[in-house]
């Protein structure tokens, strides 16, 4: 019997999967009869009964509402090898279900394509098919394509980390389970595949979650690797062709052949080796490495498709005819390549294809080793890739190898021989540093804007800095800017990605950048900068400052012509992460609606196009969730056409982790960028009213979050005691500190970490806190009629309740009590007394406010799907959970020793992760 996985528990609770889910539950079942097998292999018998009871225990917990010291009471004072390996099976459980149901996400999208039923919703079919009826015309669609981009950023994530060693066993996994989606397999194919799936599992449970040492910047561009060209690289071509089909399907023969083609609308980004902000890993040496090992695995895999079309395309000229530039370029090669043409077998003399194809492989292989023979950029491969194309669409070829060359064309064009762009990214007091040490000001951070405007405009000018212009304060950013001036012509210019200025606050934060790299001698030949200043506004009182910022910047001559340069267009960074810490969800996701209005009416009467970058986070405090519904929920007119946004930690791996999943990603965010820039939602005369009510909502969340957050001397400590930061803190899974350089306070402390603590206790508070008082002062002031009104037909509110009534479901608030109950003997005295009561008010008026607008008695009853998944995880996370209350005390008595408890906590902190996703 599975004890471990066996979802049915009649004795103990009756779960309700729909008839469309009854295959997942197959596989739920198969996976957990596996991991049940494993351990008992691994552990023995006896510790499979120990899961099996706490299993137990933990759903009467839940389905009874048994105390939950009864369950306490059985993880007290633990074997600390037990306590590790009891939470890896948990964890165990959390990966074994979470492949399943992201398989059964494939399956739902298999089935509702055989049903006849249409599109699937939120598809590009179904977007496209909506602008269709709603009066679009071909020509508007062919209008916009043009400057149509989508683009996702993949940054390193202090928090999470899979190790790729077990991304390949996780792929593994799903291969089987796609196998066997429809039950197509015969028995003796489904024995094999489960033998794969046992093995995959069992070397899993046999590796380490996390390194020894802690990540490098390599390690992490490793990771980010996997996912750019294991995943997208191959997705790709097949996201064009869904694309096209979609085109062709809703408008006929005007995106037909010989009609409008799609243009590149599709490329990534990543700040892996440019993230420079706090880190002082990252520098100059990490942006070369980072490029160089970009290229490499790029190239490798244009290679392996050569090779592959070499196989493929072997039409021999005594049966077909070959354009004449190919049979040309072939020669050419030859005598450039002559070592790589002796290779060349006698009996394929008569196959110019696969003879052009294998001497374009050795010419890639040239550019590795930077040969002179190499291809000088990736334009000059994309010409070798046209000819063949050209050749076989002119020579009845289209379905004797065109489709194919069509394929490496379009990734070709996409990642080029960079990959992804590079962006870079820098505090503006490091900017000021390097400048007060070159222009020997000390003071150069306290001159107000206009003065050090005016001496930018002087170095911007040509006036060289002082002698102390060697000052070693100023070389390492100095050095950032020669690095891109001496990489930029070898590695093409879409190899870089704008230059972000964290903690912006004045156009002379932006001005500096271009100063200090016309010093570095970062220009083009025309004498310009050649990068995007990007200006990041973090703070809610920065963003509603974003407008005046940019006005003034727009004003600056010197600014201007930079940005002309640049084809008008204005790169601007929205911060929903450190905006969220600084004054709450609400007052940060408001402040953002705010900026965003107001930036694209100044784009407009300034003649820029401004293209907004959006810091998503993984949780709903840090901007996450479902990234089509925020697109359609931005201020009208904001998005036009552009979509920038960056992904990190498990969001990049529940996103794109495989590759059905990565399509589908990139589609419905497509599709919402064509709904949202083609027929943007009707002006609505209510939405005044809205306004008003929504900006007092924000300013009083606001008020109530940053009184007991950033105004309470002793939150500090009530927060240190009640999350395990302290553990977060020694995590060896980034390159990058969990705080800024500071004091050690909630400020100095970075937002992803912040939020990761409070998902960690299972409290939640970073999302709701401040928002059940602003919604119960609304809702008596305004009636509940009216904001069930705006949840109802305002995206933007909507939107915001539907996240709330998530990250409540998820909440629990025993399970915190039991957290906070660590700060009741501190120095500081019994801050548990001091804060829990009105922490747990707070959850609970925002949990009743949530109700009453939405009209339900219960969290997610409108959501079946979620609220069985986290039903289903519960009983595996809360053992979890008092587990590390009770090892955190543990911990903590001892003097925090680098040893086995801590490392038993580090096992904890990744089992909750796996459980409850959101981390940060």
């Amino acid at each position: 019997m599975n004890v471990l996985l066996d979802t049915s528990d009649e004795p103990l609770r009756a779960v309700d999967f729909a008839s469309t889910d009854a295959l997942l539950r197959d596989d739920v079942k198969t996976l957990g009869a596996l991991v049940g097998e494993i351990l008992a292999e691994q552990r023995g018998p006896a510790f499979l009964d120990d899961v099996e009871r706490l299993r137990r225990a933990a759903i009467r917990r839940r389905e009874a509402q048994a105390p939950i010291g009864a369950l306490a009471e059985v993880l007290a004072d633990i074997d600390l090898d037990q306590a590790s390996d009891l939470v890896r099976a948990f964890a165990t459980y959390f990966q074994a279900v979470n492949l399943a149901e992201r398989v059964h996400r494939i399956r739902r999208r298999r089935d509702y394509e055989r049903s006849g039923a249409g599109a699937q919703p939120g598809g590009l079919r179904d977007a496209i098919g909506l602008l269709a009826r709603q009066g679009v015309s071909a020509e508007e669609v062919a209008a916009l394509l043009p400057r149509l981009r989508i683009e996702p950023v993949f940054t390193a994530h202090p928090t999470e980390a899979v190790r790729r060693a077990l991304l390949e066993k996780e792929r593994t996994i799903v291969g089987c389970l796609v196998a066997d989606i429809d039950r197509n397999r015969t028995p003796t194919e489904r024995r094999a595949d489960r033998e794969r799936i046992r093995l995959a599992l069992t070397a899993s449970w046999q590796t380490a979650e996390a390194p020894a040492a802690k990540p490098s910047v390599a390690d992490e561009f490793e990771h980010v690797g996997f996912y750019l060209s294991d995943v997208l690289y191959r997705v790709l071509p097949v996201y064009y062709e869904t694309f096209e089909d979609a085109l062709r399907e809703i408008y006929g023969e005007r995106f037909g052949e010989g009609g409008a083609a799609l243009p590149d609308v599709l490329g990534f980004g990543t700040w892996v080796g440019g993230d420079m902000d706090g880190n002082p890993n990252v520098g100059a040496d990490t942006i070369a490495a980072t490029l160089s090992g970009q290229r490499a695995l790029v190239l490798n895999a244009y290679r392996n498709d050569l090779a592959s079309l070499a196989e493929l395309l072997s039409q021999s000229v005594t049966r077909v005819r070959i354009d004449d530039a190919v049979l040309a370029r072939v020669e050419d090669y030859r005598y450039q390549l002559p070592k790589a043409a002796a290779l060349l077998k006698p009996r394929h003399a008569d196959m110019p294809y696969r003879n052009l194809l294998s001497l374009m492989a050795a010419r890639l292989q040239a550019t590795v080793e930077e040969s002179v023979h190499g291809y000088p950029d990736a334009p000059a491969f994309l010409a070798d890739i046209a000819l063949i194309e050209r050749s076989l669409a002119a020579n009845q070829g289209e379905h004797a190898g065109g489709f194919a060359v069509r394929r490496l064309r379009r990734r070709a064009e996409c990642f080029g021989f960079h990959l992804a762009s590079l962006d870079l990214r820098q505090d503006s007091g490091t900017h000021d540093a390097a400048l007060a040490a070159l222009l020997d000001k000390p003071d150069w951070e306290s001159l107000d804007v206009a003065t050090r405007a005016t001496r930018l405009h002087s170095l911007l000018d040509g006036d060289a800095p002082p002698a102390r212009a060697a000052a070693n304060a100023a070389q390492s950013t100095l050095e950032v800017f020669r690095a891109v001036a001496r990489l930029r012509p070898r590695y093409g210019e879409r190899a870089f990605g704008p230059y972000i200025v964290s903690m912006s606050r004045s156009a002379a934060d932006a001005l500096a950048v271009l100063a200090l790299a016309k010093t570095a001698g970062c220009v083009d030949g025309d004498g310009r900068v050649p990068l995007d200043v990007a200006p990041l506004f973090e703070t809610v009182d920065d963003l509603d400052a974003a407008a005046d910022t940019l006005r003034a910047l727009f004003a600056d001559p010197m600014y201007r012509a930079h940005l002309r340069a640049r084809g008008n267009r204005q790169v601007v960074m929205l911060g929903y992460s450190d905006s969220a810490k600084d004054g709450g969800m609400v007052a940060s996701r408001w402040a953002l609606q705010q900026t965003q209005i107001a930036l694209t009416a100044l784009a407009h009467d300034s003649q820029v196009r401004i293209a907004f970058f959006h810091g998503r986070g993984g949780s709903i405090s840090r901007g996450g969730g479902k990234t089509e519904r925020a697109v359609i929920a931005a201020p009208r007119g904001s998005v036009d056409g552009y979509l920038r946004l960056t992904e990190q930690g498990e969001v990049i791996h529940r996103k794109y982790g495989i590759r059905a999943l990565a399509l589908r990603n990139l589609e419905q965010t497509t599709g919402a960028v064509l709904r949202a820039t083609l027929r943007p939602r009707a002006p609505e005369p209510r939405e005044a009213g809205w306004r008003a009510i929504a900006a007092e909502l924000a300013q009083r969340a606001r008020a109530h979050y940053r009184a007991l957050v950033h105004e309470d001397p002793q939150f500090p400590a009530y927060f240190r005691a009640a999350t395990p930061i302290d553990v977060i803190e020694r995590l060896r899974i980034g390159s990058r500190p969990a705080k800024r350089a500071g004091v050690g306070d909630i400020g100095s402390l970075r937002a992803i970490p912040w939020v990761f603590a409070w998902s960690q206790n299972r409290a939640g508070l970073t999302a709701w806190y401040g928002v059940g008082t602003g919604l119960e002062r609304a809702l008596a002031e305004h009636g509940r009629d009216a904001l069930a009104e705006m949840a109802r037909d305002w995206p933007f509110f909507g939107t915001l309740i539907d996240d709330l009534e998530m990250v409540l479901a998820k909440s629990d608030p025993a399970i915190f009590e039991r957290y906070s109950m660590l700060a009741a003997d501190l120095p500081e005295g019994d801050l548990h007394a001091r804060f829990h009561p009105g922490i747990a008010e707070e959850f609970e008026r925002t949990r009743r406010a949530v109700l009453t607008i939405k009209g339900s008695e219960e969290l997610l009853l409108g959501d079946h799907r979620l609220r069985q998944s986290i039903r289903l995880r519960n009983p595996y996370v809360d053992p979890i959970s008092l587990l590390q209350v009770d090892l955190l005390a543990r911990w903590r008595a001892a003097g925090r020793p680098d040893d086995g408890l801590q490392q038993a906590l580090v096992a904890t902190v990744n089992g909750i992760a796996a459980g409850v996703q959101n981390t940060g």
